[in-house]
């Protein structure tokens, strides 16, 4: 469990120091990673995430379903305050320089906190979710990276400083951990015994579903063959589906 909150950490952390090696303006090293990553939680929120939501709550399915739409909608309304950053959109002009765009770092902190929130290991809850609980946390992993790359351009563009902008990042790289630890460890009980979780999974379905899918509607925006990105998305799908297969 701590390797999970470790890992989700230092991968934010670490996408946001590439800024400092790496020119902002230039992100074509980003679309297949993006395609990737798009493809990988996608793949995995189909066969694994909405299964799940609906296995554990088999007489609410209904009910599931509206947290599945609110996860989708609510991403929706979310990505109206984050401007796109959750699939590596980077604005390189802004009217607001000095100030913390604090309603884009809320969004994405909302966003990874409930990411987060679903990686759940317990011997009580031995389901599919947490039997590939490695194959989710690496689907969440890579949707950070450009994440916090982006995030990490937003705040240099806003504040001019690295500095500065270094206490922002390092709090949206807390965002996951947080998640994982109060599922975890503080609100475990409730999760389980109210049926909790199963809502959690299908309004984080919902959330990857949007994610996920305007990730591969960008990458192709011209509906023309690209093979980098189409091999990438054909990689990212065959390896969530390995999952089942290891």
């Amino acid at each position: 469990m701590w390797f999970a909150v470790l890992l989700l950490f230092c991968t934010v952390l670490g996408a946001g120091l590439l800024t400092r090696l790496m020119p902002t303006a230039r992100t074509t090293w980003m679309k297949p990673l993006l395609a990737f990553s798009g493809a990988y939680l996608f793949t995995l929120t189909i066969i694994h995430l909405l299964p799940e939501a609906l296995t554990l709550s088999p007489q609410q399915g209904n009910r599931i379903g509206y947290f599945i739409l609110a996860g989708f909608f609510g991403q929706l309304l979310l990505e109206v305050f984050s401007q796109g950053v959750e699939h590596g959109h980077i604005h390189h002009h802004t009217n607001h320089a000095g100030h913390v765009p604090f309603l884009l770092l809320f969004s994405l902190v909302i966003h990874s906190f409930l990411e987060g929130s679903i990686l759940v290991r317990t011997p009580a809850l031995e389901t599919s979710t947490t039997q590939n609980f490695y194959a989710i946390l690496t689907g969440i992993a890579l949707h950070h990276i450009p994440a916090a790359f982006a995030l990490m351009a937003a705040l240099l563009l806003r504040l001019g400083s690295f500095k500065r902008a270094l206490p922002y990042l390092v709090l949206f790289a807390l965002a996951a951990p947080a998640g994982i630890i109060i599922s975890n460890y503080v609100v475990l009980t409730e999760l389980l015994q109210g049926g909790w979780y199963a809502a959690l999974l299908g309004l984080v379905a919902g959330n990857f579903l949007h994610v996920s899918t305007t990730i591969l509607f960008e990458t192709s925006p011209e509906h023309r063959l690209n093979l980098p990105k189409l091999a990438a998305t054909l990689v990212g799908t065959l390896l969530a589906l390995a999952a089942d297969w290891v």
